[in-house]
């Protein structure tokens, strides 16, 4: 895995040249590399060698404390104490001011290592929203704590009731008294409700716990307010604190309803959580203590900040996960014998077995992989890195950056996570029935792949957020924006011999892709334009996919390699490449087809009818 991350990061992405700027100003390529060898190692030792002990040894729960294995223990330890909770942060608060294209690619090791472990993705999203939308005392206490990793974060938004829909949400938070406006630590408020599916919602690996929590301020008739208008956010520790982050010994009213059982990630405790219920009663009563965020109503908004971060955390993850399933299918296909090759007369019995990656329909299935492994990195980074270009770069080039992050995160979650599941539904298959098996690391990394779908917005949600709001918005700027920066891909590869033969396939797409968009959109109808939402995210994110692979493949031959490694390495991209582009990229005509008819048979289906 390392070579393609050097390659995406400094071939490709061009990482270095960002030590040129002020805030990085003290980097260098070096202590980029030093990053990346230290996650590596820490992955490497406290996190691989226990991937399948945290998937057999599920947490528990004695009715008063959640017990975890010894050796997530240790990996949180080890990860906390690398730095990496505060990476991108500034140094008078602990941080190293890496670039987040960095951070990202460091990160991507322990996702690969044991997803289900995890690598305190929630406690830094937590942490870097109430850097952004929190009060100077808030980022004090609770922020930097989490930084250090003395305490971890959670997102509390769904609810049993609600699922996805944020807007039938009905935890209250009523103001705490008469002087609620007055805490230091932001407005104070009492919280009564429910949330589920909270990842890392209980456990004892670190001294305390920050929740964040969505919940409504029920108005003057005492009714809650219909709709995301109504939202608030809030801080809800799992104990209190003082104003100078010590713990005062007081439990808050949080209690763990229960664990879920899932079919991965099941190293991650995965809690139904209680606010309020009374089973801790703070100062006599009943009721969680939470600090409001931001103003009366802009939970949603504040909150997005934490959930942009982790779509893009969640592709990352799926990537990786696609990338141990191809690494370990790849590495079985060259030491199983199986089959031999067809001549004249047929097979010959008599001959040595051949290897199953001399196989052409295995050759097939891991190319697939790799397409799908290594671009949805690709992809992530990519990403990672308009996220420094918004943060630091100039004006209009942070402008630019911003509105490509916008249409872009809604593919870089869900691309990933349905085709990186292909990928390991692949990997299985190359190791035949063996990896229906638990003796081979392929099945767990599927069942760990399959919630990545679902995690952190649904594929469907996604696929209503990219041709609901991202591709019409401000007129359609950022599809507009996307299109120009292929069309430069597109002139670029025409001035190559080896890549112009794939330029007016995706130029064609690309076409297409805007046409099927406003052929959407023609009525003016949502439900016409929406009912077909998530073959046109199917649609959009392959032909992203074939220009970040054009893309690749500009860096590969603009590549000098110094080794037999390094143009083993570029000819392989070359033909991943290649691989996309001829059996990935016709798909997305038939995608295109229904959005551009606005086919009407989904909406239309009746229950009855089924």
């Amino acid at each position: 895995m390392r070579p393609i991350v050097d390659f995406l990061l400094n071939d490709w992405l061009k990482v270095a040249s960002l030590a040129e700027r002020q805030r990085f100003a003290d980097h260098s390529a070096e202590t980029f590399a030093q990053v990346l060898d230290t996650c590596e190692r820490i992955a490497r030792e406290k996190y691989a060698p226990f991937n399948r002990l945290v998937d057999t040894q599920e947490p528990s729960f004695d009715g008063e404390k959640v017990h975890l294995p010894q050796a997530t223990h240790d990996a949180w330890a080890a990860y906390a104490g690398s730095g990496m909770l505060a990476a991108a942060q500034d140094y008078d608060i602990g941080g190293m001011q890496l670039p987040y294209a960095v951070e990202a690619a460091a990160n991507a090791f322990f996702a690969k290592a044991s997803a289900s472990i995890g690598a305190g993705m929630l406690t830094s999203g937590n942490a870097n929203l109430l850097m952004a939308h929190g009060t100077p005392a808030q980022q004090q206490v609770f922020a930097h704590n989490e930084f250090s990793g003395r305490w971890a974060g959670t997102m509390c938004l769904s609810e049993p009731q609600a699922g996805s829909s944020l807007s039938d949400i009905a935890t209250r938070a009523e103001p705490d008294g008469a002087d609620f406006q007055d805490d230091p630590l932001g407005p104070r408020y009492r919280l009564r409700g429910n949330k589920m599916w909270i990842s890392a919602g209980e456990h004892e690996l670190t001294e305390n716990i920050v929740h964040l929590v969505l919940a409504k301020i029920p108005g003057p008739d005492g009714q809650l307010v219909p709709g995301v208008k109504g939202i608030s956010l809030f801080i809800v520790p799992k104990k209190l604190v003082d104003t100078t982050g010590r713990l005062t010994g007081e439990r808050n009213d949080v209690a763990l309803a229960g664990l879920n059982h899932k079919c991965g990630w099941r190293g991650t405790t995965n809690t139904l959580l209680n606010f309020g219920e009374g089973k801790y009663p703070v100062r006599g009563a009943a009721g969680a203590i939470g600090y409001r965020v931001g103003a009366p109503g802009e939970g949603l908004r504040c909150m997005f900040h934490m959930m942009n971060e982790a779509r893009i955390a969640i592709g990352l993850s799926a990537a990786m996960l696609g990338m141990a399933g191809y690494e370990a299918a790849l590495a079985y296909a060259r030491q199983r014998p199986q089959g031999r090759p067809i001549g004249d007369g047929g097979k010959d019995a008599s001959k040595p077995q051949s290897l199953l990656i001399e196989h052409a329909d295995i050759k097939r299935m891991l190319l697939a992989q790799k397409a799908y492994a290594e671009g949805a990195l690709a992809l992530c980074l990519y990403c990672a890195r308009l996220v420094d270009e918004k943060h630091t770069g100039t004006p209009a080039a942070s402008a630019e950056a911003a509105l490509l992050l916008e249409v872009l995160t809604p593919i870089a979650k869900s691309w990933p996570s349905e085709w990186c599941l292909e990928g390991n539904s692949l990997a299985i298959q190359v190791h035949g029935g063996y990896g229906y098996t638990r003796d081979f690391p392929v099945e767990q990394y599927w069942r760990d792949q399959r919630l990545n779908m679902i995690h952190e917005g649904t594929h469907g949600i996604q696929a209503l957020d990219l041709l609901g709001r991202k591709v019409v918005m401000q007129g359609g700027a950022g599809l507009k924006l996307l299109a120009e920066r292929i069309s430069d891909t597109l002139a670029r590869a025409g001035q190559d011999e080896q890549l112009a033969t794939y330029v007016p396939a995706l130029g064609g797409a690309v076409q297409r892709l805007g046409a099927a968009t406003k052929a959407a959109w023609s009525t003016g109808v949502p439900e016409e334009a929406l009912a077909n939402a998530t073959p046109y995210l199917q649609a959009f994110g392959h032909v992203v996919l074939a220009w970040v692979w054009l893309e690749l493949g500009l860096a590969a031959r603009a590549a000098a390699p110094a080794s037999d490694a390094e143009r083993a390495r570029n000819a392989g991209l070359l033909s991943a490449l290649r691989f996309f582009h001829v059996y990935e990229l016709p798909k997305i005509d038939a995608w295109l087809g229904v959005v551009s008819s606005r086919e009407a048979v989904c909406r239309e289906m009746q229950d009855a009818w089924f």
